[in-house]
């Protein structure tokens, strides 16, 4: 069931989105060249609890840190390491704060330092992909809208789109109704109106979109070993159109 947000709901879920957006930005100093993944993540738990927030997604069904930290072929929950960040990465990092109840989720993938021109072209063509998918976030929409925006952009430029992981929506819990693939047909799927909230997530790869999982349940990466790229925002639904809640203020893309 979808549960439809109140404005005053959505502004909690913003107070919480400025503060994950003000890590995004804080680590943009950090993501670089002999950095340990694992730092990133202390990096980030102490800048939460430092502004009275928490990463909602440690401890989560035993998820232990708290962010993810998703390095080349790696699509998604990639586990913070020991694993030094050498030049030329790409690294995707997704979390979701908690603030006073209500939460935020989003992912940004980051260049470590000077990157190859075919990794540079994924990030590009995938953060292109999220704007698409929100320009089709509107009223009288539907879901599939979203999905064949991405779809049909994203294999327009050679890459496939992740099956496996879906947007969702999101407001007091993590994951909620409804589901929202990041491929499919338009005029298809759940009609979209005012109040829901959800976010858009494509994982976009450079090769093939099967993935692996690792031994530990948690890591997904590309089955052919290509590199993946992924861009997450999360959305409330108004009559002027979707409000990004995790804006980090740089979306200049005329979507």
């Amino acid at each position: 069931m979808v549960i439809i947000k109140t404005k005053e709901e959505i502004n909690k879920m913003i107070e919480a989105g400025k503060i994950l957006s003000a890590v995004h930005h804080a680590l943009r100093d950090q993501v670089k060249p002999g950095v340990k993944t694992i730092d990133l993540d202390r990096f980030v738990e102490k800048f939460l609890k430092d502004h009275d927030a928490s990463p909602e997604q440690k401890g989560y069904e035993g998820f232990p840190y708290s962010i993810c930290a998703s390095v080349n072929d790696e699509i998604c929950h990639g586990f913070p390491s020991e694993y030094v960040l050498k030049e030329g990465d790409i690294i995707t990092i997704d979390m979701v704060v908690n603030y006073k109840g209500w939460l935020a989720d989003s992912a940004w993938t980051y260049k470590v330092g000077e990157i190859s021109k075919e990794a540079q072209e994924l990030m590009d063509v995938t953060k292109k992909c999220l704007y698409l998918g929100i320009k089709e976030a509107k009223i009288g929409n539907r879901l599939g809208d979203i999905g064949n925006a991405i779809q049909t952009y994203a294999e327009s430029k050679g890459y496939s789109v992740v099956r496996d992981f879906v947007g969702h929506g999101i407001g007091k819990e993590m994951h909620e109704d409804p589901q929202v693939l990041h491929f499919g047909k338009p005029g298809r799927g759940l009609r979209i109106q005012e109040g829901m909230v959800f976010t858009i997530e494509p994982m976009i790869n450079v090769g093939g979109y099967e993935l692996t999982l690792d031994k530990n349940g948690w890591t997904a990466r590309t089955k052919d070993g290509s590199l993946s790229a992924q861009y997450e925002h999360q959305l409330a639904i108004t009559k002027d159109g979707p409000i990004i809640i995790t804006d980090q203020g740089d979306n200049n893309e005329e979507w």
